[in-house]
This record gives C-alpha cells, sequence and structure tokens, in this order.
C-alpha cells in the first residue's frame, strides 16, 4: 500500500526492508559484467517497515554474492567459478602437466618430442619453457621416489612393481594423481572443445617421433579419463590426431 502524493514524492507506507551486513569479500568473476571484479558477501534480515519505522521481523535473507560495481546479486555458488586469473592458470597448469606426463611416459630422446612439448606449453603460457627445463623437471620427478613412479624408460627411472610391461602404471601411480589433481578442476569449466584441445595436444607430442607407445596410449587414456571424456571420444580423438591433416 502506498500514500498519494505528488510524482517522484510517494513512500513507501508498509512494506518489507531488508538491511544487509557483510561478512566477507573477495575477487569473483561476476556473470553479469562478463569479468573479473570484486565482491562482497552478505547476509541480511527482513523486517516489516510502516512509515518507515521497523516492525516485526520477517527472517534472514542470503547469504549473497553481491558485485562491487554491477551491484547485482547471486547465490554463493558463483564463486565456484573460477576467475578469469585462475582460470588461465588452471588451463596453463593443466597443458604443463599432461606435456611431461607424456614425455615422462614415451621418453625425450627424440627432439620433435621435445619441441613440441615445449611448443604446446609456451602456447599454453609458459614463454619462458625450454627443452631444458622440461627435461630437468621429468629427472627430478624421477628422483623423488613419492612422485611419478613406475612412468619412466630405463635411462630414467626404475619401474614401479605395480606397473604393467611398458613401466606404466596410470591407475596406480602418482602420476595419474597428479593429472586428476591438474585437470579434474578444470573440466567443468571449458567447453567439449576445449577438454578435446588438451587431449589432442598431449597427443601431438606423442605423435612427434612415430606412433603411440603403449605407455603414451595409456597416458593419453588418464588424460580423457581426467576430462570427463567418454572413452569412446578419447579413442576417436587419438585416432584422429594420427590422420595428417
Amino acid at each position: 500500500m502506498h500514500a498519494q502524493g505528488r510524482p517522484g514524492r510517494d513512500r513507501c507506507v508498509v512494506g518489507v526492508r531488508t538491511v544487509w551486513r557483510t561478512v566477507g569479500d573477495g575477487e569473483f568473476y561476476c556473470p553479469g559484467c562478463g569479468g573479473d571484479r570484486n565482491y562482497r558477501r552478505r547476509t541480511g534480515r527482513r523486517r516489516l517497515v510502516a512509515f518507515g519505522l521497523p516492525l516485526l521481523p520477517r527472517g534472514p535473507v542470503g547469504p549473497v554474492v553481491e558485485c562491487s560495481a554491477c551491484r547485482a546479486r547471486y547465490g554463493t555458488d558463483v564463486l565456484d567459478h573460477p576467475t578469469t586469473t585462475r582460470f588461465s592458470a588452471m588451463l596453463r597448469d593443466a597443458v604443463h602437466t599432461v606435456a611431461l606426463a607424456v614425455l615422462a611416459a614415451g621418453g625425450t630422446e627424440a627432439r620433435t618430442v621435445r619441441r613440441a612439448a615445449v611448443g604446446a606449453v609456451r602456447a599454453a603460457g609458459f614463454v619462458d619453457c625450454s627443452e631444458e627445463q622440461l627435461i630437468t623437471l621429468i629427472e627430478a620427478l624421477a628422483a623423488d621416489t613419492g612422485r611419478l613412479p613406475g612412468a619412466y624408460g630405463t635411462d630414467l627411472g626404475t619401474p614401479s612393481p605395480y606397473a604393467g610391461r611398458d613401466g606404466f602404471d596410470p591407475r596406480g601411480t602418482a602420476l595419474a594423481i597428479e593429472l586428476h589433481e591438474a585437470l579434474e578442476p578444470l573440466a567443468p569449466h571449458l567447453a567439449p572443445a576445449g577438454r578435446e584441445s588438451i587431449l589432442l595436444q598431449g597427443a601431438r607430442i606423442a605423435l612427434a617421433d612415430g606412433p603411440y607407445r603403449p605407455a603414451e596410449r595409456e597416458v593419453l587414456a588418464t588424460v580423457g579419463r581426467a576430462l570427463m571424456l567418454p572413452p569412446e571420444d578419447t579413442d576417436r580423438l587419438l585416432a584422429a590426431a594420427r590422420t595428417p591433416s
């Protein structure tokens, strides 16, 4: 109900007002603005108001996430979406991890493989990456018995007792854990084409020195699972990568 008066001078006689309280802040990806913005996490309480005076409480509201720029309010699940900066870092790390996994499975002897891996990692954002850096990192990981056991050729380490004939155990080694940790948080935020692109980058590295080795196929199958790709899609993409464009 509203009092009658001159245009622009009406006052609410009876209504419900929400009093907001800020309980946190940070940076998030604002769907309304379409970019990274600061936010305030807010809770509120509704009160029945008459003639500007608060009367009866009407219960709590929120919590909500309020964009500091456009003032739009969203449910707190909006914070599950990574910021643009965070998303870029996740994508960079994903490509880097896949490249290392493929190199660890197939070996670093072939220069074409090393160059393909460096090209993929640089394109993902590590512009200063070099062949020497990748080889050094793989050797360091091979020397650390707590990481990537059984994922190397005979020149880089001793195969895990749990590894298969090719010295690689994609389900039971820390390599599989590394891949899942890097790829699974990213996968829900990628379109299908984006997930396929990461797998194909790994496939091109593996194919740079010839057909897939069994260990490389196992790594790439693990990549497909971590990216939440159906097995038949993974097989299709790996077969397509073998076909010259």
